[in-house]
């Protein structure tokens, strides 16, 4: 399969997670802004080990949905992208959403 088919997988399966991502993000932001006790909540629950993980795929999420979405705004505007860069472009996106997650889980952890 072409790296440019499994950067459109990516594409479309990260706009899925950040969608599915929305409603806990809401909420966990709303628990943590209405007191001191209700952030102190929502730092308990960050603090386990499955919610770290899951924060880090939607980290990944968010960088591979923004960068294939970056690479692909030329055609969008109607000025297109040779096809050279066309196939260098997802070598680029897919070590790069990666990588963002590596730095986050070095961060969380």
């Amino acid at each position: 399969m072409p790296v440019g088919a499994l950067t459109s997988i990516g594409h479309r399966i990260s706009g899925v997670v950040l969608a599915a991502s929305v409603p806990g993000a809401v909420y966990l932001l709303g628990m943590s802004l209405r007191n001191a006790g209700g952030f102190d909540q929502v730092m308990a629950v960050f603090a386990q080990f499955p919610v770290k993980a899951l924060a880090v795929i939607v980290v990944w999420a968010l960088a591979q949905h923004s960068l294939s979405g970056v690479r692909h705004l030329p055609s969008d505007f109607d000025t297109g992208s040779p096809m050279r860069v066309a196939r260098r472009s997802p070598w680029f996106v897919n070590p790069a959403g990666v990588a963002v997650a590596v730095l986050a889980a070095g961060v969380m952890w």
